[in-house]
């Protein structure tokens, strides 16, 4: 069982940048195929990128940019340009195996943060 906890988060202008951490704890052995979600209140989590395979959610492709380290067992999330829509709580999860196509998929993620805030002012 492996538990992500994410940093970074917080409040920024319209047009800047803020990098998210999401480090995983707990049995690390296997691998880990971890991605970004995001929610805004009364919405439905929306799958923001993915290391495997380096997908993007179209609402950020080319602002955002995923890494991992070469352990596979940190993952960042880059974030710049950013928008007040970019507004929302963001989460770290983690699935046993993806497929590219349903990498954006919430069922296939079985372990999952607490969530950072991401507040961006116009």
């Amino acid at each position: 069982q492996v538990q992500p906890v994410e940093s970074g988060g917080g409040s920024v202008q319209a047009g800047g940048s803020l990098r998210l951490s999401c480090t995983l704890s707990g049995d690390t052995r296997r691998r880990a195929y971890m991605g970004w979600f995001r929610q805004v209140p009364g919405k439905e989590r929306e799958g923001v990128a993915c290391a495997y395979g380096n997908f993007y959610a179209d609402s950020v492709k080319g602002r955002f940019t995923v890494s991992q380290d070469s352990a596979e067992t940190t993952v960042y999330l880059q974030m710049n340009s950013l928008s007040p829509e970019d507004t929302a709580m963001y989460y770290c999860a983690v699935s046993p195996g993806l497929y590219g196509d349903t990498w954006s998929a919430e069922y296939e993620y079985t372990y999952w943060g607490q969530g950072t805030q991401v507040t961006v002012a116009s």
